[in-house]
């Protein structure tokens, strides 16, 4: 549980009180967002010359965000890569400790298993998913994908599973990631980006980049069992906390689609600030956040009234979401 009550008087990310995250690639900097005023109370510079980061994930306390330094560029394009992932005291704002890969692997996409305890990152020049033990900051073990680009992961809610988009192959991974294999590579399109799993665990969803519509994975089958149609381009989604709604992001329409989960169509659309990136969930289910990349701002979504409660400013490249309880 968490609370945003008194958040106006207290600082986000100390005990008790709720966070939210903001990676922003522009500035190479993480934005410490008060949930409960909507209003951005600070910054944290990555200090990683050259490179930045571009997603995070928090500890289950709320205390620490991790951001992997991703390199100097953007998904199989040629630059400088990363090999890096930063921690950070949200209280604070402060980088308390650092990790190195040991080689440049371009860290992307970073996951908390509350069942397992462990992080996960997608390391996409290794092809794999390492396995981070985030008490002793040590690399535990290593998930191979078998595909290029792994840029996003996402697990099942037991942890059993783990899904990554695959992005120049356009493919899909199916990771058992207890034995840390891979099980199935499902082909999507010639490009795909990010990718969620639905809260009943069976469904998995990823944007065809070529075409408006989202891939519907089988779990069951690890099949590609059906299209949803939408507007424009999809590109970050993510279910509401009742499973009954999907938000769609749609960057060059500057709109976020509501897919209803049972008939799998577009039943709505929410005008946002342009280049809409990703998309987060507040706990309670009350609300989403929706980064929106080109003018530095996060679209605060009341999935009541559906609507735009609110709007952010951030930093240039606002990207990467997390929620710190």
């Amino acid at each position: 549980m968490f609370s945003v009550a008194g958040l106006a008087q207290n600082r986000p990310g100390a005990p008790g009180h709720a966070a939210l995250i903001v990676v922003n690639q522009g500035e190479a900097n993480v934005s410490v967002v008060n949930p409960a005023t909507d209003a951005q109370e600070g910054t944290v510079a990555e200090n990683t010359p050259g490179v930045h980061g571009h997603e995070a994930a928090t500890s289950p306390d709320g205390r620490l965000a991790y951001v992997p330094i991703y390199g100097s560029t953007g998904v199989g394009k040629p630059g400088l890569n990363g090999h890096s992932m930063l921690v950070i005291d949200i209280a604070s704002r402060k980088i308390v400790n650092k990790l190195d890969f040991g080689h440049e692997v371009r860290p992307h996409c970073a996951v908390y298993d509350p069942n397992t305890g462990m992080l996960y990152v997608t390391t996409e020049l290794d092809k794999a998913v390492t396995i981070i033990d985030p008490n002793t900051l040590k690399i535990v073990g290593k998930i191979p994908t078998g595909q290029e680009q792994s840029h996003m992961l996402a697990l099942s809610s037991d942890g059993s599973r783990g899904y990554t988009a695959n992005v120049g192959p356009g493919t899909v991974s199916v990771l058992d990631m207890k034995a840390r294999k891979t099980l199935a590579i499902i082909p999507i399109s010639k490009d795909t980006q990010r990718i969620s799993v639905s809260r009943d665990d069976s469904m998995v969803f990823t944007a065809d980049q070529t075409q408006p519509r989202l891939a519907v994975i089988d779990t069951a089958s690890n099949k590609v069992k059906s299209w949803i149609a939408i507007p424009a381009v999809g590109y970050g989604t993510a279910s509401t906390m009742d499973g009954r709604w999907l938000l769609v992001a749609m960057p060059s329409a500057s709109k976020v689609a509501v897919v209803d989960l049972k008939s799998l169509k577009v039943v709505r659309t929410l005008d946002v600030p342009s280049a809409p990136q990703e998309i987060l969930m507040r706990p309670d289910g009350k609300m989403a956040y929706v980064s929106c990349n080109t003018t530095g701002r996060v679209a605060v979504i009341d999935l009541i009234g559906w609507k735009v409660k609110d709007i952010i400013a951030t930093g240039k490249g606002a990207d990467g979401l997390a929620w710190a309880k």
